[in-house]
């Protein structure tokens, strides 16, 4: 009888430390991938959405009771609101500027726009220019990451290279001292550009292709608390911060069912 008094003694002490425990932070919440917004009526394609669309999903997931959150909060440790989502953009397109910032703005939404830094830098006019992107974060609605400085095989139009090399891959025979200097220092360049057009280190790299390679994992996480893979599944940042997944989310993808709220 003594000894049933003691476990149920010690059970009764581990649920009150349970109790007294801070709560653990929420650990499914939902990323969301877009890439480039078109007018309505234009064709769209699997990287694009039109206007109506990305509102559409916005005042969907306000509608539902999702907050939107940033990778900087995350790093910080901030805790997630009872539910957090995430959403994203690839590549630093000026439709994010002229087209989405204004629906970030009437909605009170967040995003992170992942640059693919070189085409910034080159001025290219189909993309952000660094006045737009300061402008984006002055507003505190949108934080800027990298999504590499140039590996996007743009010279092929951003299909795999020939040799099978996509983003952060090695190409097949590279020695570690080739990859280091066409990949990480490329990291590098992307993270210091960042940071010194926009006055602080960035938070957040995005994988280009969602593809990652031991040889840059070191470089990656020195330089970025937080980064981003494609693929579509939950993230959990109670688990960890690196190589979060996404869910691309395109013109046929239905907010309602993806995230299982019918």
């Amino acid at each position: 009888m003594r000894r049933r008094w003691q476990i149920f003694a010690v059970i009764l002490c581990a649920l009150a430390l349970i109790l007294l425990l801070p709560p653990r932070r929420s650990g499914r919440m939902p990323i969301l991938t877009y890439h480039h917004v078109v007018p309505d009526g234009n064709e769209c394609n699997e990287m694009t959405v039109t206007v109506s669309k990305l509102e559409g999903d916005l005042a969907w997931l306000r509608e539902h009771g999702y907050t939107t959150v940033l990778p900087g909060e995350l790093a910080a440790g901030v805790e997630l609101p009872e539910k957090p989502v995430m959403i994203t953009f690839d590549d630093g397109y000026r439709s994010n500027y002229e087209l989405a910032f204004p629906l970030f703005e009437q909605y009170g939404a967040k995003a992170v726009i992942s640059l693919i830094v070189t085409l910034t830098d080159q001025e290219n006019p189909s993309f952000c220019s660094w006045y737009m992107l300061r402008e984006m974060e002055a507003s505190g609605l949108v934080e800027i990451g990298s999504h590499s400085y140039a590996l996007h095989n743009l010279e092929s139009g951003g299909e795999p290279s020939a040799d099978g090399a996509c983003g952060v891959q090695r190409r097949r025979g590279e020695s570690a001292q080739t990859f280091d200097a066409r990949v990480l220092d490329d990291i590098r360049r992307s993270h210091a550009r960042l940071t010194e057009e926009l006055g602080s280190a960035p938070t957040v790299f995005c994988f280009p292709f969602g593809i990652t390679d031991p040889a840059a994992q070191g470089c990656v996480e020195a330089l970025f608390p937080v980064s981003f893979v494609t693929r579509p599944q939950m993230a959990d940042p109670a688990h960890s911060l690196r190589y979060l997944p996404r869910f691309t989310v395109t013109m046929d993808v239905d907010l309602a069912i993806l995230l299982n709220e019918n």
